[in-house]
C-alpha cells in the first residue's frame, strides 16, 4: 500500500456560522414589496418637499402678520399725538428712527401691488386689523396643512419601516 504525505484537510462544514445562527433567514422579498418600498420612498420625498413649501409659506405669513401688528401698534401709539410731536418710528429688526409727525391724523398704507393710499389713522387701524385677522386665518390653515403633511409623512415612514423589517433589513427609516 502506498502512502502519501498529504495533510488531512477538513471538509467544508455544513453547520451554519455563528452569524447565520443569530439571524433567521428573511422571508423572500416579493416584487410587490420592492415596488411598494420604492413608491413609499417617492411619496415620502414628495411629502417632505410639500412640508418645506408649507413651512416657507408659514414663515412668510408669520412675518407679514408681525409687520402688520407692529403697524397697528405704531398707529395706535400715535393716535393722540399732535402735529410736530416727536415719535419713534419702527423700521424693522427692533430698530427705530426719531421723527416729527407732520399730520398724525393721517397714515399712508399699502394696498398691494406697490400702491399706497392716504387714510385717516382710525381707518388705517381698521384696515390693518382686518389684514391681521386674515393673516391669522391663513396661518391657521397653513399650520393645519403642515401638520397633516407631517402626519402623513410619519405614517408612510412607519409603513416603509415595517416593509424593510419584514424584508429582513436592519435599516431604520428616518
Amino acid at each position: 500500500m502506498a502512502t502519501t504525505n498529504r495533510k488531512p484537510t477538513l471538509a467544508p462544514s455544513s453547520s451554519p456560522t455563528l452569524q447565520q445562527r443569530r439571524r433567521p433567514a428573511p422571508p423572500p422579498s416579493t416584487p410587490d414589496d420592492d415596488a411598494m418600498m420604492r413608491q413609499l420612498l417617492s411619496d415620502i420625498r414628495l411629502l417632505e418637499s410639500s412640508a418645506r413649501v408649507l413651512q416657507s409659506r408659514l414663515d412668510i405669513v408669520s412675518a407679514a402678520l408681525s409687520e402688520t401688528l407692529t403697524a397697528v401698534q405704531t398707529l395706535e401709539g400715535n393716535r393722540d399725538a399732535t402735529e410736530g410731536s416727536e415719535a419713534l418710528i419702527p423700521i424693522g429688526s427692533g430698530s427705530f428712527v426719531k421723527a416729527k409727525l407732520a399730520d398724525p391724523k393721517k397714515a399712508i398704507i399699502g394696498i398691494g401691488a406697490g400702491v399706497c393710499i392716504e387714510k385717516s389713522t382710525d381707518d388705517s387701524v381698521k384696515e390693518l386689523r382686518l389684514r391681521g385677522s386674515e393673516l391669522e386665518k391663513a396661518r391657521g390653515t397653513i399650520t393645519n396643512q403642515l401638520e397633516q403633511v407631517l402626519g402623513q409623512t410619519e405614517a408612510y415612514r412607519g409603513r416603509l419601516s415595517d416593509l424593510v423589517r419584514r424584508k429582513g433589513g436592519g435599516v431604520e427609516v428616518v
